[in-house]
């Protein structure tokens, strides 16, 4: 074999070699990239959960009901009797 088809056979196999660790590093990688995004995901399902825990517990804290009997016990509210409800009829003045 002459000296420039060793040169070339060199430049194959030291080709073939940089490809296959590359080809190592990026399958290296991409394991690295896949277990980030699996940890990922079960951040975002663990936060998904927590959202609709809170979801709920924001629709049961307020419920007319519950939120009538805080009103009623904790701030002493109540709901106006006939005799205190004052009725103002709009008689037009200003209107067309």
């Amino acid at each position: 074999m002459t000296r420039s088809g060793l040169l070339i056979l060199a430049g194959l196999a030291a080709a073939v070699l940089l490809t296959a660790f590359a080809v190592v590093h990026t399958k290296y990688l991409t394991r690295i990239h896949f277990a980030q995004l699996q940890d990922l995901r079960a951040q975002r399902d663990a936060i998904d959960i927590e959202w609709n825990r809170l979801r709920l517990d924001e629709a049961a804290l307020s419920t007319h009901a519950r939120v009538e009997r805080k009103a009623r016990q904790e701030l002493g509210m109540f709901a106006p009797r006939v005799g205190d409800v004052l009725l103002i009829e709009d008689s037009g003045h200003g209107h067309p």
